[in-house]
């Protein structure tokens, strides 16, 4: 017993044990189980996440659901019932001999249009390397100006240079000497009458457009190499050839592998560029995928399902090529 301040005899409390203290808010044992769990980084990128999956998930399943389906015009104004038809599309895309020319006429534009972007891009990101601060800030802004430039617009442009009325490129051709293949036959050569030089133009243009990013991205993977390793190299004797394939590649191999893997997406289905030059659907020889599932979707009459099967073979070649390319980089990582 101890006496109180009034004195009056009163009892001492024993200290505040585990039963007594405040219970912990939600708030706090949320923040504690998220620490502990360590939630945060995928939290933050939640709302994006869920923003994708609305923009890319639904429309996705969609799609799969048209290519079971025998889904037209009259499906789509609501006139027909749609009937499912299991794998009846995908087996009619594959005896489709328009299939596989647009599949090789795919596989050959983006086998000259991948190796030809990565080497202009790589050229230009050693030349802004060894430019100036100055010179290279110029050298890389003007060569962002092709890259954004719009598909439609840098399309239209081509074909103004290309056409045989008055074109620049005939009239240049027409300039050379015969010994570098130049002369008076290109004088109204039409660039868009046949798949070879129609491809030919867009894969110039194609060019043109996407080795800026290349180069910019070469560009800021050489800022990270240390100058040292180059001045070794070269008081070792060794040339500019070989430092590129013994020095920068392979400490640049990461990002040569992104760029390879993202060439490969964006110029395998090239649409917009071969679109604009071939001017109209009527030329089936110089089809790609690209206007292949174009033409196969909105000529008439309309196979909406034909072109969602044919989406879907689209994206299990590139799923294929993906795969296959990133388990033999990090298996011959894993050998390294």
């Amino acid at each position: 017993m101890v006496k109180t301040v009034s004195g009056r005899p009163g009892r001492l409390d024993s200290p505040a044990g585990p039963s007594s203290r405040a219970p912990v808010g939600f708030r706090r044992r949320a923040s504690i189980f998220i620490r502990r769990r360590r939630l945060a980084p995928y939290l933050l990128i939640l709302p994006s996440a869920a923003v994708i999956a609305g923009l890319v998930l639904w429309p996705t399943i969609q799609i799969a659901e048209f290519s079971f389906q025998n889904y037209g015009l009259p499906q789509l104004v609501g006139s027909s019932p749609a009937q499912w038809v299991g794998f009846a599309n995908y087996s009619q895309i594959l005896h489709d001999p328009e299939f596989w020319l647009s599949l090789r006429l795919s596989v050959l534009s983006a086998a000259a249009m991948v190796p030809l972007t990565l080497i202009v891009g790589t050229l230009v990101g050693l030349l802004l390397s060894k430019l100036g601060r100055k010179m290279a800030a110029f050298v890389s802004s003007v060569s962002i100006l092709a890259w954004a430039t719009p598909a439609v617009s840098a399309s239209v442009i081509f074909v103004w240079l290309a056409t045989p009325d008055g074109g620049v490129v005939d009239w240049f051709l027409t300039k050379l000497p015969a010994w570098l293949g130049g002369g008076a036959h290109w004088a109204g050569f039409s660039w868009t009458n046949a798949a070879l030089p129609a491809y030919a133009l867009a894969t110039a243009l194609v060019v043109w457009t996407g080795f800026p990013f290349i180069a910019i991205a070469v560009f800021a993977g050489l800022r990270t190499i240390p100058a040292e390793l180059f001045e070794s190299a070269r008081m070792d004797g060794a040339g500019p050839w070989q430092i590129f394939w013994r020095v920068t590649y392979p400490l640049l191999r990461p990002i040569f592998q992104v760029l390879f893997l993202l060439s490969v997406i964006w110029d395998f289905g090239v649409f917009t560029q071969v679109f604009i030059i071939i001017g109209e659907l009527g030329q089936r020889d110089e089809y790609n995928l690209g206007i292949y599932e174009y033409a196969t979707a909105f000529q008439l009459p309309p196979a909406y399902g034909l072109a969602s099967a044919l989406a879907f073979i689209l994206t299990i070649i590139l799923l294929i090529i993906t795969v296959g390319y990133v388990r033999a980089s990090v298996r011959e990582g894993a050998l390294r």
